[in-house]
């Protein structure tokens, strides 16, 4: 049977799209998931947030209104940056800002007022929404970023701080963000069309940690955005009933693309602006919270915590950021929690691997279980297959499947992204060998799944042997009576350097650091074995959960 009216060259080419008008092709993005969830669900629930509720009908209508007051303000491809929470707010700015043609540039909310200042004057930002919490920070530091033009403040009446009016902000131009969306009525009512002209164009520039030099601004692109918003519904296996709490922060990777996966759905977005274990478990037990994301941090507040109980409703909790330990794990399957375990960075829309479930890990005892559930596992349907390749080897070289010979992991596909934002010369290392490099050192295992080892920076080298800092963490924290664990390396006058463990205990558990020791000792061989154990009452991390083992470095350096 013919599928053409003119015959296909021998190269394997189609009719070009143009000869039909386009009528086969449509750029990609995921403005269109907003556009499509109003028209067909207006009424649903889209988004829950203290005694605010808005259907999908008003979230879309409240996009294209700002989206209309923005375009008025600036010109396409100009950045737009939003310092706030995860409040409805900055789950809007996602579309309107694009829908405008505007880049989002959404900041880490607990970054100091001179790394704002950074990523304000390197991305160029002619527009800052923020939260009234940071009006202190932002007339700080206003005065040092003069591209940015418009200036306009969030008040949150359901649980923010409401400060005086913005004329006493000391902020030249300052408008609250109700003046500002008043605009609107004073332009065409036209509705902007929830399309692109290039699925190419950036929709978004995430800035890194920063935590080896200054941030680099990570490019997004509408088709990447799209394309992985496509793999985040399904393997969290979102649906119109699915009920999604945001406890990852939205600035992070663009909260893994699920401001847009989860409108996709046409799922409900319970919007949370602190991540605390009352109001995670008021979500859960009051709001039918279905699915959550987070870093193993956020895993381990919900299973400490005096509420946590056996759940009568199935819960998803995707965890990255740092590999979560096997005891986490097991910890939150006891409750009915399932557990998706998935692997990624910034460079890569966030999830990029995930650890796929196989049927004969069910007979397993659930130690070993949770074990293989702690695995990054492979490439998401959107990606594609991961590499463990030779570190600082060019052409690329993979390392063997066996488990055990460590290699740097190295990606490509869709979902890797376009560059990092006037910086040719790191994005050029980035992608040496036509792949991008992670920086994090890992295994194959025989069955394809790849394992996190450590980052490169985190290693241990004791006496010539490679010590994994994440193989020694899970192996202490499976101790009943630890909460957490960051293994770092220290100077040694013998060996190099050795590992120094430090340890968090579950609430009112004791412990000497003998008994830890000879717990490591049945686990560990003998040199991976931490002496120097230090118990502390918490430890530095990222927004995202992640410890920071980069100070715990400098204050072993400064003892």
């Amino acid at each position: 049977m013919s599928v053409s009216t003119q015959d296909v060259s021998a190269t394997g080419t189609g009719p070009s799209t143009t000869e039909w008008g386009g009528a086969n092709r449509s750029e990609m993005s995921p403005l269109r998931f907003l556009e499509r969830s109003a028209a067909v669900f207006p009424d649903r629930a889209a988004i829950l947030y203290g005694q605010r509720r808005h259907t999908y009908a008003e979230f879309a209508d409240h996009v294209q209104r700002l989206a209309r007051v923005l375009a008025s303000k600036i010109k396409p491809g100009d950045r737009v940056a939003y310092l706030a929470p995860n409040i409805p707010e900055m789950l809007i700015a996602h579309y309107a800002v694009p829908l405008a043609g505007g880049v989002l540039v959404a900041l880490n909310s607990r970054l100091a007022g001179p790394e704002l200042v950074y990523i304000l004057d390197h991305s160029g930002a002619k527009a800052l929404y923020f939260d009234a919490e940071f009006r202190e920070t932002v007339s700080a530091i206003i005065g040092q970023v003069p591209e940015v033009e418009t200036v306009v403040e969030i008040a949150d009446p359901e649980f923010g701080v409401t400060p005086g009016p913005v004329a006493d902000a000391g902020i030249d131009g300052l408008v609250s963000y109700d003046d500002h969306m008043a605009a609107a009525e004073d332009l065409d009512p036209t509705p902007i069309p929830w399309t692109v002209d290039d699925e190419n164009t950036i929709i978004s520039i995430n800035y890194t940690s920063g935590t080896t030099g200054k941030p680099k601004g990570v490019m997004y692109t509408h088709r990447g955005a799209y394309l992985n918003s496509f793999g985040e519904t399904f393997h969290n296996q979102f649906t119109g009933s699915s009920r999604y709490l945001w406890t990852l922060p939205m600035f992070h990777c663009n909260g893994w693309c699920t401001p847009w996966a989860v409108t996709h759905a046409g799922a409900t977005h319970v919007c949370l602006r602190a991540v605390r274990a009352d109001a995670i478990w008021d979500a859960i037990d009051d709001l039918g919270v279905t699915h959550m994301c987070g870093a193993p941090t956020v895993c381990t507040t919900i299973v400490g915590s005096p509420r946590a109980h056996r759940l009568d409703r199935p819960l998803h909790i995707t965890t990255a950021g740092a590999p979560p330990s096997p005891t986490v794990i097991g910890s939150l399957e006891a409750i009915g929690v399932t557990v998706v375990h998935v692997y990624g960075l910034t460079e890569v829309y966030g999830p990029y691997t995930i650890c796929e479930y196989q049927d004969a890990w069910g007979a397993l005892e659930p130690n070993d279980r949770a074990a293989k559930l702690s695995r990054q596992g492979v490439g998401m349907v959107q990606a594609e297959t991961a590499r463990v390749v030779v570190a600082d080897q060019v052409p690329l070289v993979d390392v063997p499947a066996d488990g055990e010979t460590m290699g740097e992991i190295v990606l490509r596909g869709n979902n890797v992204m376009a560059g990092y934002f006037r910086d040719e010369e790191e994005t050029r290392k980035a992608f040496a060998g036509g792949w991008f490099h992670t920086g994090d050192l890992g295994v194959m295992h025989p069955d394809g799944y790849i394992q996190l080892r450590d980052r490169a920076k985190d290693i241990i080298i004791s006496g010539g042997e490679n010590i994994s800092t994440i193989e020694v963490e899970q192996a202490l924290v499976s101790h009943d009576a630890v909460l957490d664990v960051a293994v770092i390396g220290v100077a040694d006058e013998k060996w190099g350097e050795r590992p120094r463990a430090y340890v968090l205990l579950q609430p009112g558990a004791t412990l000497t650091a003998e008994e830890l020791v000879e717990h490591g000792r049945r686990l560990l061989a003998g040199y991976k074995v931490p002496r120097d154990i230090v118990f502390a009452h918490d430890l530095p991390r990222t927004p995202t959960g992640k410890v920071l083992k980069g100070e715990l470095r400098e204050q072993a350096r400064a003892e």
